[in-house]
């Protein structure tokens, strides 16, 4: 019995999928390489010795899509596939409502036909919006505040109305804080398309030259420094909570959702004095108003997680730094070269 991994060619989708062989669990990966590179399983391939079975494939091809299960045998899923750049979900708000949603719809959908109720949703710490109080638990109201968030929070709906309709459905909803860091090898990391959207590949960029200078949004804000504060986590600490909540669902049934992150928050500018001391390489930035709808301080409450998935982050910040700095430094241009 094999996991189906979609969206396995991206970021948090290949460190998983390394964490995922090294367990010794079968995985078929689909990706339409929309936002993710095939170089990157050519390298997880490299990373574990073992190959990986690929399909390149659309979730909005359901034809293609029931190809993928009427050729496996498919235990559960774990649903990585979509779009993810808040600002462009913002300007392009309808291909991001028609890629995530209906692409998840189909996906479950096809499940359901061929009896595979067990699924790992990638979510995200979005859908809480601009919480009042810090940390974050699950219980907290749920209020996403751009389409991308507003996608992942709809999903988060449609999978509840899916176990109330049929109790044999089993699923985790893994509300990512701030993934960042590496495989240890330096050969897999985050490659964002054009300018970075997160701090860290746009700190590294910087370091490693590519771009000129780090614009810091917020100076003036209630925190250690007045600049935003955010729970940042190490992609392999991600990456193995996924297989935890894999453990869950394969042993239950119902809905949950966990809080992925470490219960620490950061500032911007602690990030990059930590990356300077990690790197040896020095990050021009410079303060500029903040953006609409930035909140100060957003870090989690991962209690939940440690109670019932037996789960924690392991690794620190100086870790997730030197990581990065590693991939990128190795990689000044992503898997383009």
């Amino acid at each position: 019995m094999a996991i189906l991994v979609t969206g396995g060619a991206g970021y948090i989708g290949t460190h998983t999928c390394i964490e995922l062989q090294n367990a010794g669990y079968e995985i078929i990966v689909v990706d339409s390489f929309a936002n993710s590179k095939q170089e990157a399983l050519t390298r997880v391939e490299e990373i574990t010795g073992k190959k990986i079975k690929f399909y390149n494939v659309d979730l909005l091809d359901r034809e293609a899509l029931e190809k993928v299960f009427s050729e496996n045998r498919i235990e559960s899923v774990i649903h990585f596939a979509g779009l993810k750049a808040v600002g462009e979900s913002v300007s392009i708000p309808l291909h991001y409502y028609h890629n995530n949603i209906t692409g998840t719809l189909i996906l479950a959908e096809v499940m359901q036909k061929f009896g595979v109720y067990k699924m790992v949703f990638s979510s995200s710490a979005t859908v809480y919006g601009m919480p009042k109080q810090v940390p974050i638990s699950e219980d907290f109201h749920l209020h996403a505040t751009n389409p991308y968030g507003r996608t992942k929070l709809m999903i988060e709906e449609i999978l509840g109305d899916l176990y109330v309709s049929n109790k044999d459905w089993s699923i985790a909803l893994l509300r990512y804080f701030n993934p960042i860091g590496a495989h240890e090898s330096g050969r897999i990391g985050e490659d964002p398309n054009g300018i970075p959207n997160n701090l860290m590949p746009f700190i590294t960029q910087v370091a490693v030259g590519k771009l000129n200078e780090l614009k810091v949004f917020g100076s003036d804000y209630t925190t250690v420094d007045g600049t935003g504060v955010r729970d940042y986590i190490h992609v392999v600490d991600l990456a193995k909570g996924h297989l935890k909540a894999l453990e869950k669902v394969n042993n239950s049934n119902g809905v949950e959702a966990y809080n992925l992150g470490t219960g620490k928050g950061y500032s911007v500018l602690e990030m990059v004095h930590a990356f300077e001391e990690a790197s040896g390489k020095k990050v021009p930035y410079s303060l500029v108003d903040r953006r609409p709808g930035d909140i100060a301080e957003c870090f989690a409450d991962p209690t939940k997680a440690k109670a019932e998935l037996g789960w924690e982050a392991e690794k620190g910040l100086e870790e997730m730094c030197k990581d990065s700095w590693k991939w990128q430094s190795s990689n000044p241009e992503g898997y383009g070269k």
